[in-house]
């Protein structure tokens, strides 16, 4: 029997790249989403991914959802937390509202989607978390003082269960992408990306979400049981630690 993984935010974008990948490497892929029916239907046309629909700012939520993923499906022993937002504006336009929703989703929903896989992957002594920052949560981005926050959090996050797993089998790891070219980041304005974007980048063009895919394979897999607790940059040259 092939091993379950779960990828939140995983029926678009990177994480539908993400989903495709870990099936195609031989996983049970299962995937959540928060909004868009008809994407997700398309996706499980497409793909045979089956998707689940939930917000993972909801704990209870999250909570229900997983037991019945794994009623269903069976133990999850791969966790891909990707599910994020944006709510960008300037600090001193932003609302509590902005700030809040940025939060719940970004960084308490990684809590929300952990906490409740977290006991079953320690009675099987094997569990990967592999969570899904950005180089924003890395150096700051003016305009997401919310969403720069929440993906610095993520890395926190990362580090400190890192060192509670470790013994149980557990890793735990987080990716920090660039600019990928999603349809978010592809409906910029050309100019916009041709002359203040991608010069920015050293390696000269934007990431593809199939890169971003590779790498959680990687971190998913067998091979990788040795890192845990790291931060994998995934930007093109353009932001180091």
């Amino acid at each position: 029997m092939s091993k379950v993984a779960l990828v939140t935010g995983g029926s678009r974008g990177i994480g539908a790249a993400i989903s495709k990948a870990l099936q195609e490497a031989g996983y049970t892929v299962v995937a959540t989403y928060a909004g868009n029916d008809d994407a997700a239907k398309a996706f499980t046309e497409e793909t045979g991914i089956k998707t689940y629909k939930w917000s993972v700012a909801d704990y209870d939520a999250c909570a229900e959802g997983i037991r019945k993923i794994e009623e269903e499906v069976g133990p999850i022993a791969v966790l891909v937390n990707n599910a994020g937002i944006t709510r960008d504006a300037m600090f001193h336009k932003m609302t509590p509202q902005q700030w809040k929703e940025v939060i719940d989703t970004n960084l308490t929903g990684v809590f929300n989607m952990t906490h409740p896989v977290w006991s079953g992957m320690r009675d099987r002594k094997f569990g990967r978390i592999i969570n899904i920052s950005s180089i924003n949560g890395q150096k700051g981005q003016a305009g997401q003082a919310n969403y720069s926050a929440a993906k610095a959090g993520d890395l926190g996050f990362t580090k400190a269960l890192a060192q509670e797993g470790a013994r149980a089998g557990i890793t735990v790891n987080a990716i920090c992408p660039g600019y990928i070219a999603t349809e978010m980041v592809k409906a910029i304005d050309e100019k916009v990306l041709s002359e203040r974007i991608i010069p920015q980048i050293p390696v000269g063009r934007l990431g593809e979400p199939e890169e971003i895919a590779r790498t959680v394979v990687f971190l998913a897999s067998d091979d990788a049981g040795f890192i845990t607790g790291s931060t994998i940059s995934a930007n093109g040259g353009q932001f180091f630690v």
